[in-house]
């Protein structure tokens, strides 16, 4: 079957886009220089694109932080726009470069190849999709699995990439099929995964994959923690060994579930870890750390203090299901956060819960924002350089602060305050301290007015110790003046 599809495939002229897409990434690999350069290429190249499902977490990660340059860029002379950065070549090239690869992993997902069409191929093949001519995103498409669908099996690649660097409340995107846009690629082509996908085909991350055309998290009870009974013996430095729980084979095919949507869903039946086949991680740890009361009071605000949001509710309150229940098991342990060991199993899930966190804060959604910045700022977060994972956590938080998030106004005040993930400046402390007083948080208020009324005191006493030095001086004249009248007299 499949070598007849190759064969059919052969057959296939190619069009100019396929051949443009193939010398994008022979020149990407040869390290060569595509005309017009390509914006990123460096960080391109630390994504690890090896065509797997997985990678397109990491290149979404990637997009999620050219949006934050964008934003960074407004208000300085060499600000960027959607507008100008389309007319950039080099970013031009970037977002053509993403699209191109998108379809690299749909043509290994389908082992099959893929075509490229541009808008009049698509017109002439697919005259009942309503193209707009000028608009960059339906420029071109790429065309994979059985043609015999109609448009079902076509993929306009630059639309989730669009949505996810540009879209927000003011600037929406229209899907030319009329479906709701995933927000990043990696969900994107999730949902196109072919039925009855092999696992050394679809996913070689995950444990298992059977006919599944998109990812969800997986529930995780507190019940399963518990059976995990996970024994750490870990010193700085080292790595803990890894371990096996010999368990049944029967609930493997759980760890990942078809579904026919495009966003993630939470699996309604929790997983018993002890009917699970898994291995875990190896972990490395430095120096062991509690996890920070500001992320716990945080988390508090998070649930306690209400903010509306005007984009990915959905994602985030699908992330908090799961990524709660790790939370209340750290919480019970009698350990350093750090030495915490997880299985495959649940690494997978939580992977998963974060990149919703990752889709709804590129939305523009700030309770994700803090969310996902907490785990960044803790090394927990997706990239596992750890350096560059704080910082970005630092941008979330300053991000949602910017927005007048008063939670992240409190948290970043704290932040400055002791010096978490930031240089220690009082004076930086001190302003977000009062823009969140300023914006309604009754705790910052609080102390707002304490510290006023401190300051308060402080003057008072030192009037009052300037009167005392003044009468103590005026007695010391009078005491000299009658000791010297009692002299001469």
């Amino acid at each position: 079957m499949l070598a007849k599809s190759n064969s059919t495939a052969a057959n296939v002229i190619k069009t100019s886009l396929d051949y443009m897409a193939e010398g994008y990434w022979q020149d990407f690999v040869a390290n060569r220089p595509i005309a017009g350069g390509i914006a990123y290429e460096l960080q391109l190249h630390e994504c690890q694109l090896d065509e797997s499902l997985v990678s397109l977490q990491r290149v979404d990660t990637l997009i999620s932080q050219i949006r934050r340059d964008i934003a960074k860029s407004k208000g300085s002379s060499g600000a960027l726009d959607e507008v100008t950065l389309l007319t950039d070549d080099s970013y031009r090239n970037l977002l053509l470069f993403l699209a191109f690869y998108a379809g690299r992993v749909l043509a290994k997902l389908w082992q099959s190849e893929v075509h490229w069409y541009g808008q009049f191929e698509l017109r002439k093949h697919y005259s009942e999709l309503p193209l707009v001519a000028d608009d960059f995103y339906q420029h071109m498409a790429v065309v994979y699995g059985d043609k015999c669908k109609g448009n079902a099996n076509v993929f306009f690649a630059l639309e989730p990439i669009g949505l996810r660097l540009f879209g927000h409340i003011d600037r929406q995107f229209q899907a030319v099929q009329g479906k709701q846009l995933a927000s990043g690629l990696y969900q994107a082509v999730s949902a196109r995964l072919p039925q009855n996908t092999s696992n050394a085909t679809a996913e070689p991350n995950l444990e298992h994959h059977s006919e599944s055309v998109g990812i969800r998290p997986i529930l995780i009870t507190d019940e399963t923690f518990q059976n995990q009974r996970l024994p750490v013996q870990a010193t700085e430095h080292r790595e803990i060994p890894v371990t096996k729980l010999v368990v049944a084979q029967q609930a493997k095919s759980s760890i990942v579930d078809a579904t026919a949507s495009v966003k993630p869903k939470i699996s309604e039946t929790p997983i018993n870890l002890s009917a699970t086949t898994t291995q875990l991680q190896t972990v490395k740890h430095s120096k062991a750390s509690v996890t920070p009361e500001i992320f716990t009071q945080l988390l508090i605000e998070l649930k306690e203090i209400e903010v509306a949001q005007d984009a990915g509710n959905d994602d985030y309150l699908q992330a908090c299901k799961i990524l709660d229940q790790f939370e209340r098991h750290i919480a019970r342990q009698n350990k350093p956060r750090d030495q915490m060991q997880f299985s495959e199993l649940h690494q997978t899930s939580r992977q998963q819960a974060l990149t919703l966190l990752q889709n709804a804060s590129a939305l523009g959604n700030t309770d994700a924002m803090l969310r996902l910045a907490m785990y960044k700022l803790l090394g927990e977060g997706l990239i596992t350089d750890t350096e560059a994972s704080k910082v970005a956590g630092v941008d979330w938080v300053k991000q949602a602060a910017n927005d007048k998030d008063v939670r992240a106004q409190r948290l970043l005040s704290k932040m400055y305050y002791q010096g978490v993930g930031v240089s220690q400046d009082i004076n930086s402390g001190k302003y977000w301290l009062e823009e969140a007083a300023k914006n309604g948080h009754a705790e910052a208020a609080e102390l707002v007015t304490q510290w006023q009324d401190a300051q308060a005191l402080i003057t008072t006493q030192k009037q009052e110790q300037h009167s005392i030095k003044r009468y103590q001086l005026l007695i010391g004249i009078v005491l000299v003046g009658a000791i010297l009248l009692v002299v001469f007299v």
